[in-house]
């Protein structure tokens, strides 16, 4: 590879946090973030989950951190960054992957549905995000947000109202908080994937119905999660440097179809 390239994507010397990585795209971003050198908090609420992506990271030669981290609680996310500060110092780069999905029809969803799924998925968001970029000016660092969004984010989808609604939110405060912060050399970026196996979602795409809807869709399977690392890298390093308020969709081009 191109000595110039390489150092693009090489995260050495900075600190990563991850919400979310006790499995699924959380645990795969954290250990990519590794790879490219990065030492990686990962923050979630199963802990014994995350020693063992520690592990595995830690066995692969990489460095990380678990925090127990519960993105809904404020008290919780202020303490995960005091330890990972106190532990590994400043973090430079943010992962918001922390994401539930509760699927209704409209007309069916309620209160309760609503309170549940944007506070996790976008309310949260700014939390983090927000007590990320304050540290950050304070620290006088560059840094990167990432926020995980959807491409539900950037079109709807039938019984995922309030799934879409949350994700559409997230692309307008990546954008919102990129016109603010570039100035404290601080950029923020979604990654817009589309369908990946996850916990989420693994009982519906193993079952008829979802084997039909991929069969009906561009590009007719499901991404593979090595095919979010590099766009992940682009979002969090140098070789995005020049990339602030994007939403970039991953997805074998689902998002483009005829009417």
């Amino acid at each position: 590879m191109n000595e110039a390239i390489a150092k693009s994507i090489d995260l050495s010397g900075r600190v990563a946090l991850v919400t979310g990585a006790s499995s699924g795209l959380g645990a795969h971003f954290a250990t990519v973030l590794a790879q490219a050198g990065a030492t990686v908090v990962v923050g979630a609420r199963r802990v014994d989950r995350l020693q063992t992506l520690v592990a595995s990271i830690e066995a692969e030669g990489g460095k990380a951190l678990a925090v127990a981290m519960d993105v809904n609680d404020k008290a919780s996310v202020v303490a995960a960054f005091d330890q990972a500060e106190a532990a590994v110092g400043a973090v430079a780069i943010v992962v918001n992957n922390a994401g539930v999905a509760d699927s209704a029809r409209f007309v069916d969803s309620s209160e309760e549905q609503w309170d549940f799924v944007v506070d996790t998925n976008l309310r949260a968001v700014w939390r983090v995000s927000r007590e990320a970029s304050a540290r950050m000016i304070k620290a006088g660092i560059s840094g990167s947000i990432v926020n995980i969004a959807s491409i539900l984010g950037l079109q709807p989808g039938v019984s995922n109202s309030l799934y879409a609604t949350a994700k559409a939110g997230v692309i307008q405060l990546t954008k919102s908080a990129a016109l603010e912060l570039w100035r404290n050399n601080v950029r923020v970026n979604a990654l817009c994937p589309g369908y990946f196996e996850t916990e989420i979602n693994r009982d519906f795409f193993h079952s008829e119905k979802g084997q039909q809807y991929l069969g009906r869709i561009q590009p007719r399977r499901l991404g593979q999660m090595h095919e979010l690392s590099m766009p992940l890298l682009l979002l969090a390093s140098d070789a995005g440097s020049f990339l602030n308020g994007v939403a970039l969709p991953v997805d074998g081009g689902h998002l483009v179809q005829s009417l």
